[in-house]
């Protein structure tokens, strides 16, 4: 698979809990790139969402 440049950016804004659950959970299983993490889960609940809405044989 041919890896695409990654040209778009999103920034998102974090409270204080969240930023050290954050902390918390990248020191806890040693995550090194945050924005792979943050990409990766985003992609991941957006498929999991596209999957769940699509028709059934049964709809």
């Amino acid at each position: 698979m041919k890896k695409q440049p990654r040209e778009y950016r999103v920034s998102i804004m974090l409270n204080e809990s969240e930023q050290r659950m954050l902390d918390s959970f990248c020191e806890k299983y040693g995550v090194s790139n945050r924005s792979r993490l943050i990409r990766e889960t985003l992609m991941r609940a957006i498929l999991k969402q596209i999957d769940y809405d699509q028709p059934t044989l049964f709809d």
